[in-house]
């Protein structure tokens, strides 16, 4: 959902980010933007998509590293020593996150596009808009997770643990997952590329994060100093941030330009699996949490995790495996597109049913 960087207001305040509210206009208004420099420049695109090295695009790398590396430093690997505190909760995260979302994620795919829209798709596009489905499903949120949780009120020490304990969870479970259901759906799995991809994207991002949020914390003091110049660090990057998403958008859509100019229509059937998906995982872990009389204020976290996406992720690795120009790419994109109208309503459908819980 991604899916970014959390303005210190939203967080304090319990109100999502005016850049994150409206995340979908501003990604709808780069694609317009990016379908047209595609066709107005198609030189200076071919140029860009040719700053390649071991498959991986050296423009994109640089954007996708702006918008994954905030994120990281956000983590707090020392809040794992609540992980038994809300045991019900983490057990439904995960669960959903690594043994349902994928798999129903390439389901729906393998449904939608080998069979209901296949009169409307070539076989060869249909295998490529899966594997982004798939590189979606894969990849549960980390950022915006925050946001999230702080507009249902969420207990945000579980919050904080459940985005912890996925992204360890994630070092080890991204790629088998992926190359497994890849596997499955009768894709190529280029497993160089593909771990090449999880260590430059997740691995040492993460790294990176834990020692710059060491050392700002060694240098505040620690305690709610420490967490100020964590916030006061990740506030100065996020401007590169929401630059880095939204060029990324631009250039993934410059490079697809002709393909959305000649099916429009695209868009929307890509999304459609997306929102079933998303609503499905939702309700899924909603209704678990409240079977199990998990307590809202970690319930609604729990199933808003799963529904959410770590797109940033997504959308790296389809390029690094796939190209800037492949349907892979565009499908991660569409998931940026889709994410934050569905997840304000599902915040809003939680808020309003907030006395099912105990």
């Amino acid at each position: 959902m991604t899916e970014h960087v959390l303005g210190r207001e939203a967080q304090s305040a319990g109100r999502i980010g005016f850049f994150e509210k409206y995340l979908s206009v501003w990604v709808a208004l780069c694609i317009v933007a990016g379908i047209a420099l595609g066709n107005l420049l198609p030189r200076l695109f071919a140029f860009l998509a040719g700053l390649e090295y071991a498959s991986v695009n050296l423009v994109v790398a640089v954007l996708i590293w702006a918008m994954v590396f905030p994120m990281m430093v956000n983590v707090d690997f020392a809040s794992l020593r609540h992980i038994g505190d809300r045991p019900k909760g983490l057990v439904l995260t995960l669960a959903v996150n690594w043994l349902v979302k994928p798999f129903t994620m390439a389901a729906l795919g393998v449904l939608f596009f080998q069979y209901v829209f296949a009169p409307w798709i070539e076989p060869a596009d249909a295998q490529q808009y899966i594997a982004g489905l798939i590189l979606l499903g894969a990849a549960p949120c980390t950022a915006m997770v925050f946001v999230w949780s702080q507009l249902t009120r969420g207990d945000a020490t579980y919050t904080l643990v459940q985005v912890s304990v996925n992204d360890v969870v994630m070092i080890f479970a991204f790629a088998p997952i992926v190359a497994l259901l890849f596997g499955v759906t009768d894709i190529a799995v280029p497993w160089q590329t593909l771990l090449l991809a999880t260590g430059l994207y997740v691995v040492i991002p993460l790294i990176a994060g834990a020692l710059t949020r060491r050392w700002l914390a060694g240098r505040a003091g620690g305690g709610a100093e420490a967490e100020a110049a964590v916030s006061e660090f990740t506030g100065l990057l996020k401007p590169i941030s929401i630059v880095g998403l939204l060029v990324t958008v631009v250039l993934l859509f410059g490079f697809q330009g002709n393909v959305i100019v000649e099916n429009p229509l695209l868009i929307v059937l890509i999304a459609v699996p997306l929102l079933v998906q998303s609503y499905g995982i939702f309700f899924l872990a909603y209704g678990a949490a409240k079977a199990w009389k998990v307590p809202f204020n970690v319930a609604a976290p729990c199933a808003l995790i799963g529904t959410s996406n770590f797109f940033e992720l997504a959308v790296a690795v389809a390029i690094s495996l796939f190209g800037l120009t492949s349907g892979a790419a565009l499908a991660t994109v569409v998931g940026v597109l889709v994410e934050v109208p569905v997840m304000l309503s599902l915040v809003a459908f939680a808020n309003r049913t907030k006395h099912w819980f105990p």
